[in-house]
């Protein structure tokens, strides 16, 4: 019986394969349509173009005077006020002139504006100090977007920039990828919620919800299905439950090799597990499986390890199902702070703080690196990629890094 615990069933795949994996399984979630003007995070399902011209009407660059550039350097005689909003119904004609703010559609007859603080208006006249062009100053039709133009293309994240556009194009509807649902369940007899009484040994459930926020984070719905005991009908019963509601299903602890480590084992039997151990520290077990068209995600126990694993496995899986046409995060290149001693024998993925020496990026350790250890991953905004070996990488060497978050100056950050 020892010996049938200590080898494992299940292949153990090297992280770039596993990652590979994940994601040939993944399909576009269905299209929906939403409120355009509250889709920032969203994923555009289709290319957009502009519906009409923007600007519409030629429009003033800024405050100062509509006039006729042929008329040179003569005073013009001032015969208007035009404002922001109004439609123009005024003809400006020879040695004439119009006050205009800026945004205001031009006046029949001017074909250049200049800005008042290059004129003087004296007793309705106005005298200008230069010759003016045609055109300067004003915004031409379709200057900024012609009818017809592309204007964001499908697989676009929707920025707040972004809403502005749309609403400026009147674009009140907009078709995306539906989010993921993700159900996330912990497991484990000695796993109690935050709120209730801790017998001694036990832990408070810090996974689930660091796994459910890390959910809203990558974009996904994130439903919880609490704890499940170490009991197997108990932990199939809740794995279906959140099947039957989930694009995605995520389990936190029970996949090790240990006689209460059930998820492998109920998985294999509801569906296809795909790999049961990844090439990698923190988070070796980390299981990935599919039980009809739901992608199911056995994530280990440690807090620390089931982080990390979702953070190179599963939020990469989470914004390819929403449309994400750049699912993985960036990596960069930077130099480490003190020396780093690698795994032996596979790739670590090590918690750090990435910021800006001048020209020069630095990755400072954020302690230790123990997988039970959540502050490790407090203030990180980088997995340090430590390949294995023997050999120690010392102070100033520079090793790859998987950035999670804003990279700050040193100075300011």
């Amino acid at each position: 019986m020892n010996d049938m615990l200590r080898e494992s069933p299940y292949p153990m795949l090297a992280v770039e394969d596993a990652l590979a994996t994940v994601l040939a399984h993944v399909r576009h979630l269905p299209l929906e349509q939403v409120d355009a003007l509250r889709a920032e995070g969203r994923i555009l399902a289709d290319d957009l173009v502009a519906p009409e011209d923007l600007p519409d009407l030629p429009k003033a660059a800024m405050d100062g005077y509509a006039l006729r550039s042929s008329d040179g350097l003569i005073p013009r005689r001032v015969v208007a006020e035009l404002t922001a909003g109004v439609n123009p119904t005024l003809l400006v004609g020879p040695g004439e002139a119009s006050r205009i703010m800026t945004g205001t559609p031009m006046p029949a007859g001017a074909d250049a504006m200049i800005p008042v603080e290059q004129t003087r208006e004296t007793e309705g006249m106005l005298v200008i100090e230069r010759v003016v062009r045609p055109g300067e100053h004003v915004h031409s039709v379709g200057q900024d977007l012609s009818r017809g133009a592309l204007v964001l293309a499908r697989g676009t994240r929707l920025t707040p920039a972004d809403v502005g556009i749309m609403a400026t194009l009147g674009i009140t509807q907009v078709a995306v990828f539906r989010r993921p649902r993700v159900a996330v369940l912990a497991t484990g007899d000695e796993v109690y919620e935050p709120s209730a009484p801790r017998p001694v040994g036990a832990v408070r459930d810090s996974n689930r919800y660091a796994l459910l926020a890390a959910v809203r984070e990558a974009g996904g719905v994130a439903i919880s299905l609490g704890i499940a005991r170490d009991d197997r009908e108990t932990q199939r019963r809740a794995i279906l439950e959140g099947i039957a509601q989930a694009d995605v299903l995520l389990t936190s602890g029970g996949v090790s090799m240990g006689t209460r480590d059930l998820i492998k084992p109920i998985l294999a039997e509801l569906g296809t597990i795909h790999f049961g151990r990844i090439k990698f520290k923190p988070g070796k077990p980390t299981t990935f499986a599919s039980v009809g068209d739901t992608l199911v995600f056995g994530l280990p126990g440690y807090p620390v390890s089931s982080l990390v694993a979702f953070e190179i496995i599963v939020r990469p899986a989470l914004r390819a199902l929403q449309g994400d046409p750049q699912p993985l995060r960036p990596r960069v290149l930077a130099r480490v702070e003190t020396d780093i001693r690698p795994s032996s024998d596979r790739p670590e993925y090590q918690r750090v703080r990435l910021s800006w020496r001048g020209s020069e990026l630095w990755a400072t350790s954020t302690g230790n690196q123990g997988s039970s250890r959540l502050l490790s991953l407090h203030g990180a905004n980088g997995l340090l990629i430590v390949p294995p070996g023997l050999q120690i990488y010392p102070a100033g060497s520079s090793l790859e890094v998987l950035v999670t978050g804003e990279i700050f100056n040193q100075n300011i950050g």
